[in-house]
C-alpha cells in the first residue's frame, strides 16, 4: 500500500528503475482486498491513470491484462457466492475492463476473437453474479450490477457491437432487473439506465426495438405475485423512471415517451387508474 500511496503522491510517475508491470502483478493480487482504501482509492485510480491518462501499456499488454481480468481468478472468482468478500475481487476486476474497452473504442486494440471473448465474459458475469449488495458495512462498495453496467456501456459503443450484440445486452439488463434476489438500493438502476440511454442517444439500435424492449419489461406486472415478481416489477419500474427523466423533454420522441409512461403505469401498483 505504501508504494501505491507514494505513486499517487508522485502523480503516478515511477522512479528510475521501476516498471509498471512489477506493480501490476501486485495490483491484480490485491484488486479485491477487503480494505477499501487500497481497493477503491489506490489500485483502481492507478489503473485509470496508467490505462487512460498516461497510456503506459502497449496494445499487447492491454490484451494480456484483459484476459487476466476476465479469468476465473478475477471476474469469476467464486462466482455464484453470496455474502462473501470474494465479491470485491469480481466487482473491481470489471472496472478496469471498462477502461480497456474505452481505450479500444478510441483506438482499436482488440482482435475480433478477443472482442467476442470479452463480450461473452461480461454477459456471463451479469447472468451469474448473485451477490448484488451495493455498499457493504465491512468492506465498502461492492456494487456488482453498477460496476458491470459501466463495462457494458463501453461495450455497446464499440464498433463491433452490431444489432445482435445490442439486443444481447438488453436481454442481459432485463435479466439483472429480474434477478429474483433483491431490489436495488444504491442507484444501480441509474448506472444500468445509462446503457439504454447510450443506445438511444447514439442511435445504436432503432428506437422501435428499444420501445418493444421497454414494453417487455412491464410484462412481469401481470405475473402472479411472489417475491421474485415484486423484485422484477420494482427494479423495472425504477429503470423506466430513470430513462424517462434522463430523456428530458425535447429529446424523446412521442413514441418513446408513450412507451415509458405506459410501462411505468403498468409497473406501478400505486398508480391512479383512469376510470373514465
Amino acid at each position: 500500500m505504501q508504494d501505491l500511496q507514494r505513486i499517487e503522491d508522485e502523480h503516478y510517475h515511477l522512479r528510475e528503475g521501476e516498471r509498471e508491470q512489477d506493480f501490476l502483478t501486485l495490483m491484480l493480487q490485491y484488486i479485491g482486498d477487503p480494505e477499501p482504501e487500497l481497493r477503491d482509492n489506490l489500485i483502481y485510480p492507478t489503473f485509470y491513470e496508467w490505462i487512460m491518462e498516461q497510456q503506459k501499456f502497449t496494445d499487447d499488454e492491454l490484451r494480456i491484462l484483459l484476459r487476466t481480468l476476465t479469468d476465473e481468478q478475477h471476474l469469476f472468482y467464486q462466482i455464484g457466492s453470496e455474502g462473501s468478500p470474494s465479491v470485491f475481487t469480481r466487482t473491481f476486476a470489471v472496472l478496469p475492463v471498462a477502461l480497456i474497452l474505452m481505450r479500444h473504442r478510441k483506438q482499436p486494440i482488440l482482435k475480433p476473437a478477443e472482442f467476442l471473448a470479452v463480450k461473452g465474459a461480461l454477459l456471463r458475469y451479469y447472468r451469474e453474479e448473485k451477490d448484488l449488495r451495493g455498499y457493504v458495512a465491512e468492506g465498502g462498495w461492492a456494487h456488482s450490477a453498477a460496476h458491470a453496467a459501466d463495462a457494458l456501456d463501453e461495450l455497446v459503443q464499440c464498433p463491433e457491437s452490431d444489432t445482435s450484440v445490442q439486443l444481447e445486452i438488453l436481454a442481459a439488463i432485463q435479466g439483472m432487473l429480474h434477478n429474483g434476489l433483491s431490489t436495488f438500493a444504491e442507484e444501480e438502476e441509474e448506472r444500468i439506465a445509462t446503457i439504454v440511454d447510450t443506445m438511444l442517444e447514439q442511435e445504436l439500435l432503432p428506437e422501435q426495438q428499444v420501445v418493444e424492449w421497454i414494453g417487455g419489461l412491464s410484462a412481469c406486472a401481470s405475473q402472479p405475485k411472489c417475491r421474485e415478481q415484486v423484485i422484477a416489477r420494482v427494479n423495472s419500474k425504477n429503470l423506466v423512471r430513470c430513462l424517462y427523466f434522463r430523456r428530458v423533454q425535447g429529446t424523446r420522441s412521442p413514441v418513446l415517451e408513450a412507451a415509458l409512461l405506459a410501462a411505468e403505469a403498468a409497473l406501478n401498483k400505486f398508480a391512479v387508474q383512469n376510470t373514465k
